[in-house]
Formats: structure tokens, sequence, C-alpha cells
């Protein structure tokens, strides 16, 4: 069956509505587990609440009554190479624990420094609902709206309505597997036409816990549209995670361009940090 735009956006709004709805409770009813065999929950979870330093964000719901800080700092080579060097911060994210394994998440605007387009990004709200299903098996629904905001550079002219599931299996004690899925309907810049594209969005995740406070990733992830009559675009990164503190994390990372034009860059490092109070 074919949709044209109109109707994937209504379909997308629906979809947010109700993932919104089902985020105010909780609709599924798991076994209840002790915070010794749940990686959302033990004394060292912050590896494993934080989004950063992946793309794909975790399926553990900050706790109630808790806040994580995420933050990070990255220096790019632009794609195509001619565009030069880009930099981007401070990525902050700020996550709030709410009642019956909720989260609300903001993300406020961020800097971005490039050749000719130099801006702000727009600011992102957000919900999660985390689902309890075994010590090895976390499932999470999401869904974030991005405000028009930003500047005419790197800004939203638009609404944008991202709907993410998220799953993590733990097939051994130090060796974790996550997907996330996604659908959106986002809005370009004003400087680029302000125009409306939608996407799907795969993203997959391998971690290893070298020792308890060590971690190390890898992740691919990609969109079926990066733009208003763009194709695919599909992107690489990993990093090492370290624990300094249970309520204290380093992270410092790598990624490459694979295909297509998403995020602008052929490759970039980078480093961030991770706080929960």
């Amino acid at each position: 069956m074919h949709f044209n735009q109109r109707q994937t956006i209504g379909c997308l709004r629906l979809i947010c509505v109700c993932t919104l709805v089902m985020l105010s409770g909780r609709v599924l009813a798991y076994q209840d587990l002790s915070s010794e065999n749940n990686p959302c929950r033990g004394q060292d979870a912050l590896l494993a609440i934080l989004d950063r330093p992946t793309v794909g964000d975790s399926s553990c719901a900050v706790r109630q009554g808790r806040i994580v800080l995420e933050a990070g700092y990255a220096y790019s080579s632009l794609y195509p190479s001619a565009n030069g060097h880009g930099q981007s911060y401070p990525q902050l994210e700020l996550r709030f624990g709410l009642p019956h394994d909720n989260e609300f998440v903001f993300l406020p605007a961020e800097r971005i420094l490039a050749p000719g387009a130099n801006g702000y990004t727009a600011s992102v709200v957000g919900l999660k609902h985390e689902f309890d299903a075994s010590h090895s098996l976390q499932f999470a629904a999401e869904s974030l709206v991005t405000l028009p905001s930003g500047d005419p550079n790197q800004g939203s002219a638009g609404t944008g309505i991202a709907v993410n599931g998220i799953a993590s299996w733990s097939p051994s004690s130090t060796v974790g597997l996550s997907l996330m899925v996604g659908v959106t309907s986002d809005t370009e810049p004003t400087n680029l036409g302000g125009g409306r594209y939608a996407s799907f969005n795969p993203d997959g995740v391998v971690t290893w816990e070298f020792s308890q406070d060590l971690q190390l990733y890898a992740e691919v992830y990609g969109q079926t549209h990066t733009g208003v009559g763009q194709g695919s675009g599909y992107d690489a990164d990993g990093g090492i995670q370290v624990l300094v503190t249970r309520n204290f994390e380093l992270d410092f990372e790598a990624g490459t361009r694979l295909s297509g034009q998403l995020g602008g860059f052929s490759h970039y490092v980078g480093a961030g940090l991770g706080l929960v109070f």
C-alpha cells in the first residue's frame, strides 16, 4: 500500500500519541526483578543506563527520583572532504526518572561549528517507558518530539516526531546486544528549504564488559532517508566507557561514514561523560 507524505505524517503523529498514552502507565506486567540481576538497577548500572556515547538509546529508564546528565564533544572531518572540519558540543542530555519505570528526557540545543554553516540545533523532548522481561532481556519504547527551534543553518523549521522501540539482550554476563528501530518525521533547517521527510532508522550495538568498570562497544546505524530527496545513509562507531565511580562515567569514541551522507561527516572522534544524581 502506498502512502503519500501527508498520510505518512498523519500515521507518525497517531503512533506518537499512542506511544505517549502507553508511556503514561505500566501496560505490561512483568515479574519484579531485584537490583542484583537486572542490569538497569544494580550498583554499577550507570554503563547500562546511559544513552551516550551510542546513537542508539538505552533500554533502561532512569530510576524514579534520579537525574542523569550526559554531555560530550566531537571533532569531525566533513563529507565531502572539501567541506573541511566540524565540531559539536556540548551534546547535553538531561533525563529525569518518573514513577512506574518512566523517564522524561530533554536535549537542549547543540552548538555546531562547520564552514559556512555555524549554528544551533533544535531542542528535543521525549518520554521513555521500560518493560522488564528478565535479567537478560529488556524492552523499552520512547517517543521524541523535535521542537521547531534552533537557527536557520542547523535547526528544525517545523516539529519533528520519532517513535523508537528498543530491545537489549545479554547472552552472557559480559556481552550485550541492543537493537533500536524507529520511524521519524523531520524537517530540514530553514536555509536548506525547511522541507519534511520521513525515515525508518535501524541501529545495532554490541557491548563487551572487559571488567566491572570498563566497557567496549561497537555500533552500526542508519536511516532510509537523510533529507528531502536524499537516499539512505549508514555510519559505524565504537569506543570505550570507563566507570570512574558508580555515579560518574567517561567515554571515548570514534566513528566513520559507511555510505550516504548521514551526519555529514567522513569520520570523527569524540569524548564525553555521564553523571547520575
